[in-house]
């Protein structure tokens, strides 16, 4: 991880060194974006660890957890798919969850659903793109996710 900060620093550096001018005004430009989702972020991550703190360990642990893993990955799956939740919520969530024992193959279904199978925007991309592609689109997109969390149990030795 270390690696990722001294390369990114070195980038930064050299971008100042090119055009400082420009090096700024980017940095003018994240400062502002992450101030602008910095309320959302808050908000879901407030939510999120309410709703943690109240479900109890074992209840994730019994419907994500230790249990029948090719159910863990459809019920993760399920709510993955039905769930609207940006990225950046979606994997500390995920990283919160694995720490209380959850596969990462259940993590793996869940956040690639939670990315890429829309229930609840299913009316939006059904006006845009029309019901067949967009039916067809989330179903793709589910058995994707399905074989990515499968793959993911292999190379993890959480399966075979």
């Amino acid at each position: 991880m270390y690696f990722l900060y001294v390369v990114t620093g070195l980038a930064v550096l050299v971008s100042f060194i090119v055009d400082y001018r420009k090096t700024f005004r980017a940095f003018e430009i994240a400062v502002k974006k992450f101030v602008k989702i910095l309320p959302a972020f808050l908000t879901m991550l407030v939510l999120v660890s309410i709703v943690l703190f109240l479900v109890p360990d074992r209840v994730i642990s019994e419907y994500l957890g230790t249990g029948n893993k090719f159910i863990a990955v459809l019920f993760a799956s399920f709510f993955g798919s039905i769930t609207l939740m940006p990225g950046f919520i979606a994997f500390p969530l995920s990283g919160i969850l694995l720490k209380k024992g959850v596969l990462y193959m259940v993590l793996s279904a869940f956040t690639t659903t939670l990315m890429m199978v829309g229930i609840l925007t299913y009316p939006i991309e059904k006006a845009y793109f029309g019901t067949r592609a967009t039916i067809i689109r989330n179903m793709l997109s589910l058995a994707i996710a399905l074989v990515v969390a499968l793959m993911t149990g292999i190379f993890f030795r959480e399966i075979f």
